[in-house]
């Protein structure tokens, strides 16, 4: 049904948005299903009980449902335009198919291949693709434009010319090679490290001498272990290295982070910096397990398919943590450039960020509504600085008893089993490509690097994990595996080896089932393909896992034992294909010590005119309100089923209209219960670039501001530290050195311990002549336990008449500003919070919520002041009336400053009166803005003269319009 044609709307309306095409009057798209195996009653049985919905859908086999176009039509199509303005023709004017390349992950053609054979049409292979159909009058260039802009991505995808002669991949595994190493040259020995291991000469020079030692060469398998072990990605070497900082050796990073949490940590912390996830103290003996990742560069080459599988990671990660956990939210952060960018600004290589936020946001909604897993927590932030390379951050959240929440270890002659997904040619060397700068071929040489994800699949596996974790063995032990982890960068090499760390391990890469012939044993060893877990499993144990798998439709195999040796060994049959010592796989990286240098950059800074009068005014705040980083994210969030699992106690949203945004999610992850779980977080990249120690502080203050607004203790929380930075030369190191200064001095001022995290220390881009660095990410996310989510407040006005006030110690610092930005320019100071001063601030603000008479509590953040009272009265639908001159100790601030500054740690709340105020907040530092009124207007007035009067509808209409626009 053409009117129902959800997707084929979807695309005019993007074609029109983006590019402007003012012949094209419609676009109509057809699923194409292609099987091979069965015969025509066969296929008509699958075309009318799987593919189609016969509510709004037609369907037909071994027929087009859209006729191909012709010349004679597109010039009848042209022709029609000019007489009639309409087109009267039925046949399109361009029809275009696109589907995945062969070996690229189809996420359609698993479930489909065990749905036919569940009806009884077993099928030998399935493919799926898309065709579009594009009517009026439109020239074949324009048409080419929308499909390679908007539609075709030539990493993981093509255009379909002609039919298949089958869909088959028919291939034979190539042989093992040998790689000769001792005696080369260094330069042999980079020429090596450059097919793909990502390796300096250091590094390369002391695998050769491990190789004279013990008298022969490697196999391509082994040099590839390498690559994956030692890369930055899997052993995040820089944040394990002395650091030299102009001329002052410093500690590791890792070790200062770990230092200072470890002195916090108390009784609240069960587990950080061993398993694949945090994991923190909850309530009846339950425990909360955290992770967030980055998924930077698969989803600067595909931005679906990145953003999705990094959602897929993260999930697995809370699932391979101690007994395999229970997931029960997601997030996602995501860094881009304006999607509104000259497509002659994008870097040659590189993708539009239209298509890139787009794409993202399809990913995460994809995978984690097809997953039953709320997404219910996130943010979106736009700068030129991320034209090249996106930061894409993601994270999940789950809950496990708590004595099942340490990490989990093989024993001796355990097996190795393999259950969830096949494995392919997915992710080939991503994590080595992630840990290396990219250049504009990077898109054509990578694209294997770049994976596709199955959340039914996923779904399937965390079943199996669910049940078999539940599972009471008949020694009384529950749980019918020792340990579990997953499948993440550098596929079975990584999870497989570094399981048997402690224990040793062999095992067969020919039991590996695969998604198609014709993998070399490297290929198998090194993918990264989605939806896999390994689990150590007692031989007692193998057949009611076996049963559970068989239950839910997963697939498992065993591929060798926990025996005991201290070694890695990989055999492909009866060929052994690798052979490595643990001692020297684990602890034979070279040491070194890191230099860098800091030195503060100076920006250009010129005065601002402040608005003159009223209008000036309005038009200042509409531009600060649409701003990418101010504007509502209503449109995104929606598309995310973030109460899926019924947990929300406090919703993104909230308000008269549903559309105030809250500044943290407040989750009962045990219905029935009064205590929940807070989930926040804070970023904001721009800052670092003026400022890496102070924009870090102003990223941990905005975390822990967000989960203070809704009622949350931060004395009950801890923080998961994810660091982007644009590489590890000696300028980088040295901001990245200030910044992590700061988040230590926050664990220590703040009491707030970091119990996991991710560095992600490649995000440069070469362009020609240019090199073009991300402004420097430092996302801080918060988690913890609350016990009553009734005693949490929303940020919507609840009451006409009531007062509002600012609490907090404003900074009158205006760097990187959005009201900067608007006058593009970034500024030299950036707003500073006072350490000292916080924990009383934070302390005072959950006391006095947990009165109850705070009626709504936001903080202030991106777009200041004005913004916050903003969004507080769109969500009560009220207007209020301010005077800002109120506070004596800031005389000499400009209206500007006060309304427009992003002093994070600063809350604006409604209270009855002023009575009540002094109560709750008299020993804080604290200033009168004025009161609420039903009247929908927002007046201000500064020294006894008024600045403005604004409607609050039109305000509200400014706000939500820029991600309507991109997500209608």
């Amino acid at each position: 049904d053409p009117e129902k044609d959800t997707l084929g709307k979807s695309v005019f309306y993007d074609a029109q948005r983006t590019i402007g095409v003012p012949g094209l009057t419609e676009v109509r798209t057809v699923k194409v299903y292609r099987v091979e195996g069965t015969d025509g009653d066969g296929a008509t049985k699958l075309a009318e009980e799987l593919f189609h919905e016969p509510i709004d859908q037609t369907y037909k086999v071994d027929q087009l449902l859209i006729q191909p176009a012709t010349l004679f039509h597109r010039a009848a199509n042209a022709v029609s335009q000019r007489m009639f303005g309409r087109t009267i023709f039925h046949r399109p004017n361009s029809v275009v198919e696109i589907a995945y390349k062969p070996g690229v992950m189809d996420p359609d053609a698993g479930p489909i291949a065990k749905a036919a054979s569940n009806l009884g049409v077993p099928v030998d292979a399935v493919t799926t693709s898309t065709k579009y159909a594009f009517y009026g009058n439109v020239r074949k260039g324009v048409v080419d434009q929308v499909v390679h802009r908007l539609l075709v991505n030539k990493t993981v995808q093509r255009i379909i010319t002609e039919k298949p002669e089958t869909l088959l991949i028919r291939g034979e595994p190539g042989p093992v090679e040998t790689i000769p190493i001792r005696g080369v040259s260094d330069e042999r020995l980079m020429e090596i490290s450059g097919r793909g291991l990502a390796l300096n000469v250091d590094e390369m020079k002391a695998i050769q001498n491990y190789y004279i030692a013990i008298d022969r060469d490697p196999t391509d398998v082994e040099l590839e272990i390498f690559g994956a072990y030692w890369s930055e990605h899997c052993v995040h070497k820089t944040f394990k290295s002395p650091i030299e900082v102009n001329g002052q050796v410093k500690p590791p990073f890792l070790d200062r982070l770990r230092t200072a949490s470890q002195e916090q940590s108390g009784d609240l912390v069960i587990s950080a910096y061993e398993d694949n996830s945090g994991v923190i103290d909850f309530y009846e003996g339950k425990a909360i397990h955290g992770k967030v990742e980055t998924h930077n560069w698969p989803s600067a080459r595909e931005p679906f398919g990145g953003a999705a599988t990094g959602t897929g990671g993260v999930v697995r990660d809370i699932l391979g943590t101690g007994g395999g956990a229970r997931v029960i939210s997601s997030t996602d952060m995501f860094c881009l450039a304006p999607p509104d960018m000259d497509p002659a600004d994008v870097p040659q290589g590189c993708l539009h960020p239209d298509y890139l936020t787009r794409g993202v946001v399809a990913g995460v909604q994809m995978y984690g509504n097809n997953l039953g897993v709320p997404t219910n927590n996130g943010s979106l932030h736009f700068d030129r600085r991320f034209r090249a390379r996106p930061s894409v951050i993601v994270g999940a959240y789950g809950i496990l008893d708590k004595e099942q929440a340490k990490k989990g270890k093989p024993q001796v002659n355990d097996m190795v089993v393999v259950i969830g997904g096949r494995t392919g040619k997915d992710g080939l060397h991503g994590a080595t490509f992630s840990s290396r700068a990219t250049t504009e071929k990077s898109q054509a040489l990578e694209s294997t690097a770049v994976q596709i994800g199955n959340p039914i699949e996923e779904k399937r596996v965390s079943d199996v994990i669910d049940e078999a974790r539940q599972v009471v063995d008949e020694a009384g032990k529950r749980g019918l595996f020792h340990a579990i982890t997953d499948c993440g960068a550098a596929g079975l090499s990584s999870a497989v080896g570094e399981m048997g760390e402690d224990i040793g391990v062999t095992i067969d890469l020919k039991q590996v089932l695969l998604k198609y012939p014709g993998l070399a044993p490297w290929e198998i060893l090194l993918s990264e393909a989605q939806e896999r877990m390994v689990m150590a499993v007692d031989p007692n144990n193998y057949d009611a896992l076996i049963e559970l798998c068989t239950k839910f439709n997963v697939e498992a195999t065993v591929l060798g034992r926990f025996d005991g040796n201290h070694r890695f060994n990989v055999r492909y049959g009866d060929q052994v294909v690798a052979d490595l010592a643990y001692d020297f796989l684990r602890h034979g990286l070279p040491k070194r010590v890191l230099k860098a240098h800091y030195e503060k950059e100076i920006f250009e800074e010129r005065a601002i005119p402040p608005p003159e009068d009223n209008n000036g005014w309005v038009d200042t705040i509409k531009k600060v309100l649409a701003h990418g980083n101010v504007c509502s994210k209503q449109p995104v969030v929606s598309r995310y089923d973030h109460g899926v699992q019924g947990t929300n106690a406090l919703a993104p949203f909230s308000g008269v209209h549903h559309d105030g945004p809250n500044d943290a999610v407040v989750l009962t992850p045990i219905l029935g219960k009064p205590y929940g779980f807070v989930q926040s977080h804070g970023l904001n990249p721009i800052l670092n670039v003026i400022d890496p120690y102070h924009g870090t502080r102003w990223a941990i203050a905005e975390a822990c501001a967000n989960y203070v607004a809704v009622g949350g203790d931060i004395t009950q929380a801890a923080w998961i530290n994810n660091v982007i930075w644009p590489g590890t030369d000696e300028k980088s190191l040295g901001s990245l050195d200030r910044s992590i200064d700061a988040v230590r001095d926050c664990i220590k001022k703040l009491k707030v311990p970091v119990v996991s995290g991710k560095d992600s220390l490649s995000s440069r881009q070469k362009s020609g002549d240019e090199v073009i660095d991300i402004a420097p990410v430092e996302c801080i996310s918060m988690f913890g336990r609350i016990p009553d989510v009734a005693k949490t407040v929303s940020s919507d006005i609840k009451n006409t008449g009531t007062s509002l006030y600012l609490i907090g110690k404003p900074d009158r610092a205006m760097g990187g500003s959005t009201y900067y930005d608007i006058h593009g320019q970034i500024g030299n100071e950036v707003p500073k919070v006072d350490l000292e001063l916080l924990p009383e601030v934070y302390r005072g603000m959950y006391d006095a919520i947990q009165t109850g008479e705070v009626h709504a509590c936001h903080d202030v953040s991106e777009g200041g002041l004005i913004t916050t009272i903003a969004e507080m009265c769109f969500g009560g639908d009220v207007g209020v009336t301010i005077d800002l001159n109120h506070n004596q100790e800031e005389d000499g601030w400009t209206p500007v400053e006060k309304l427009l500054n992003e002093t994070p740690s600063c809350f604006v709340v409604e209270v009855v009166d002023d009575e009540t105020t002094k109560r709750l907040f008299g020993e804080l530092p604290h200033m009168k803005l004025g009161t609420t009124k039903q009247e929908k207007t927002i007046t201000v007035a500064h020294v006894g003269q008024q600045l403005f009067t604004a409607s609050v509808d039109e305000l509200k209409q400014a706000w939500q319009t820029p991600m309507q626009k991109i997500f209608p």
